[in-house]
């Protein structure tokens, strides 16, 4: 009887050990990966942040430079204070022309909008688009310190769009744009009612659903996968009632009516190349997919801006004419 009491104990404790572990590696993972404190918003916030490694080394200097072009244009701050959960959105809306149409980027993984967005802005500035920059929550200006990953952004993409048509009327056409989780973002919007006048979708590096792109990183990263995502859902779910599951590109590509051009880099290591081509097949609208030889994650435009611009222009043009 001795005996058994002894194993009991030792189990119990090992329960509780195994639990404390489990609690410990889902709150560590959702801080390292969900969870954006206003130090560190603050700290990521500087547009000239040098993106890292080997393949940024000769790119960077072209990026500063559309970055401190942008940093020079005035613009009008504008925010939204009814957002689907109360979080307050900001985003900086640059004039550029009276034909009604807007052009709304969306940023990516702790980016920011101008250094993202940096490229797409010179192409507004240079056809005379209005664009609206937007700080993502929980980056930036706006409020909020937990991304997530699209699955919550998807629906500040609608409360962006439908500020513009309530701003600027109901002739406006709009091009949605993003890069990274930007893209994701917008391409998770795709299924959630966005109005008409949204006339196409321009996604550049977005990866295919939350859970693939966390699982890649973990593995890379060392830890188990398999192990970690489950219980990041359940600190997500405790922490910010977020289902990291109840979206992805892919899935709402499916139920899209919207046309979609999907841009990715084919030497992309941090989203890689294959998400574009599982979004492309699944996606059910028009749709067209642009791979840039040898561009780098986020970096695109800056690889190959001519290749990039001819087909993003002809492509926008076709779905504004409509």
């Amino acid at each position: 009887m001795t005996a058994l009491i002894i194993i009991l104990i030792i189990l119990a404790a090992v329960i509780v050990l195994a639990a404390a572990a489990a609690a410990y590696v889902a709150v560590k993972t959702f801080n390292i990966t969900c969870f954006h404190s206003d130090a560190q918003k603050l700290r990521h916030n500087d547009s000239h942040i040098e993106m890292g490694g080997e393949q940024y080394a000769s790119l960077m200097p072209v990026m500063h430079r559309l970055i401190s072009d942008a940093e020079s244009v005035p613009f009008e701050w504008v925010e939204i204070r009814s957002s689907r959960d109360g979080t307050v959105l900001k985003g900086r809306y640059y004039a550029f022309s009276d034909d009604g149409v807007l052009n709304i980027f969306f940023h990516g993984y702790k980016g920011t909008a101008l250094r993202d967005g940096c490229g797409g802005f010179k192409m507004a500035r240079e056809k005379g688009q209005n664009i609206l920059l937007v700080d993502q929550r929980a980056n930036g200006a706006s409020g909020g310190n937990v991304i997530a990953f699209g699955v919550n952004e998807r629906y500040d993409c609608l409360d962006w769009v439908n500020y513009a048509v309530g701003r600027f009327g109901s002739g406006l056409k709009i091009v949605l744009s993003g890069v990274s989780l930007g893209a994701a973002t917008v391409l998770m919007a795709s299924d959630v009612g966005l109005p008409k006048n949204v006339k196409c979708i321009l996604a550049d590096c977005g990866y295919s659903s939350p859970k693939e792109i966390i699982c890649k990183v973990a593995r890379e990263g060392g830890y188990p996968a398999s192990l970690c995502f489950p219980l990041l859902q359940i600190a997500c779910k405790l922490r910010a009632n977020l289902n990291l599951e109840e979206s992805s590109a892919v899935e709402s590509v499916k139920h899209t009516d919207i046309p979609i051009l999907i841009i990715h880099g084919d030497d992309d290591r941090y989203v890689p190349c294959e998400m574009a081509y599982k979004i492309y097949d699944a996606c059910a609208s028009k749709k067209e997919l642009l791979i840039i030889p040898g561009a780098p994650h986020a970096a695109a435009y800056i690889t190959d801006e001519k290749k990039y611009r001819e087909t993003v222009d002809r492509f926008t043009a076709e779905c504004l004419a409509d």
